[in-house]
Formats: structure tokens, sequence, C-alpha cells
């Protein structure tokens, strides 16, 4: 079928089917979460940072990592990138994705695949989108890390919960093995390991705070251009500071 031939009742029985939805998204005038705790989400999230994003990216290729229901990958298209590939490990998300995708006549790629195996994919994109993902992983670093090297061609589109201080501390590049008082300070970039649940969530793994997740971009080969959302960073990819690659051998003193 058609999605013009879909009607509103037909969206909203197959929206009711599908469900639940995270993301809350407008299928011709059928809510999808229209009592999503957050809000209007993640529309109100994104109304706070769409202007980074040029209103044209016509010739561009966009890669949504994590796309849930697709919200942003059809941004994306929207806005006119030839080629946006949405990917998520979860088929009840996926199945939301290409659904929502085939309502509002959006021709959109959706895959199943993780993080940790964008090398697959074999391809860079031009725009790579990881928002909401990070503290969902238990190896966050190892994740920017592939991500950097194998689909980044040029812009990173980040996103991450953040717990914790908002500082962010000017830290030496080396401190010698006694040195211990920086680690104490809100500022120093700290990560939260959360063992059961949070928010009632066994996936959310890793709560860090604002210094630690520009620390990681940074380490993994990330440079900032801007941070127009408490949560959101646009960065450009850059040479790593440290070339150990994504699999870390032991080094240093013994």
């Amino acid at each position: 079928m058609t999605s013009d031939l879909l009607s509103r009742d037909e969206i909203r029985r197959r929206v009711d089917a599908l469900g639940p939805w995270f993301h809350n998204l407008d299928l011709r005038g059928v809510p999808t979460a229209p009592t999503h705790f957050l809000g209007d989400y993640p529309n109100v999230k994104w109304r706070r940072f769409a202007e980074i994003i040029p209103d044209d990216l016509t010739g561009k290729s966009v890669l949504d990592i994590g796309c849930n229901a697709g919200f942003y990958a059809m941004e994306m298209k929207r806005r006119g990138a030839d080629r946006v590939l949405g990917l998520d490990t979860d088929d009840d998300y996926l199945a939301q994705a290409r659904f929502a995708a085939e309502v509002n006549d959006l021709a959109i790629e959706f895959r199943k695949l993780s993080a940790y195996d964008v090398g697959q994919l074999g391809e860079t994109f031009d725009l790579v989108i990881f928002m909401g993902v990070l503290y969902h992983l238990r190896h966050p670093l190892l994740a920017l890390d592939l991500i950097r090297e194998h689909v980044v061609g040029d812009q990173l589109l980040f996103q991450s919960m953040l717990r914790g201080s908002a500082d962010v501390d000017e830290i030496a590049r080396n401190y010698d093995f006694w040195t211990t008082s920086p680690f104490d300070s809100p500022g120093y970039p700290k990560m939260h390991f959360i063992e059961h649940k949070y928010a009632d969530d066994p996936t959310n793994w890793w709560a860090p705070n604002r210094a630690c997740v520009e620390a990681m971009l940074r380490s993994a080969g990330f440079a900032i251009l801007a941070h127009p959302e408490d949560e959101v960073y646009l960065c450009r990819k850059v040479p790593r500071p440290q070339q150990d690659g994504p699999v870390y051998p032991v080094r240093g003193a013994r």
C-alpha cells in the first residue's frame, strides 16, 4: 500500500500496533507518543540546535547510528540529503522507522547494525549522527573510535545524556603518580557506571559529565565545532592525538 492511500484511521491502527514508541512523530496528524515524559520528544530538543545543520543538504550523505524511529534521519532527508541510512539493533524501532518514512514519502534505508559493526558498511558519510547512544553502550570509547575510523567522512553530530557537573577543568597533559587532587574536582572528566538500572532502563550503562564527553570526543579524533545545546556537539574529524587504534595494546611503564 502506498502512503497516499493510507487513511488516518489506518495510520493510527498501525501506530498502535507498532508501539510503544520513544520518538513522538507526527504521521499525517497522528502522534506516535503524545504522552512522552519528555514532551514532544525529540522535536522539542531538535528545535534548540537545528540551525547548526545546513538547510540544504543536497549532495550530502548521512548516517544515523541508533536511529530509533527515524526522527533525525527523516529531518536530514527533508533537508535534501541524497543518501540517508539509519541503523539500529532493535527490530521494533526499525519497523517503526520504516513505517514512518513510508507515511512521510521519504526514501530512507534502514538496517539492523550496531555501533560496533559500522565497519561492515564499507563507506563513509558526510555527516554521521550519533545521538542518544553512547551511554547505552558497555564500551563507549571503542564505539567512538570505530565510528571515526570507519564511517565519518567529515562531521559528527553527537549527543549524550549528561550527569554531574557542567564545569570543565583545564587538565594538564600529565600528572605524576602521587598527584591525586585533580580527580576529586567536579570539572575533571568523569563517567559514572550504572550497574543495574537508571530511569528503569537496564541499558543505561554510563552517565558522563560534560568534561568527560568533551575529552572522549577529542581523544577519539574529533574537534568540537559547536555546542549549541547542553548535551549536543557538532564535531569535525581530525587526526587522533594518540594513534593507538580501536584496540588498545598494553603500553607504558611497569
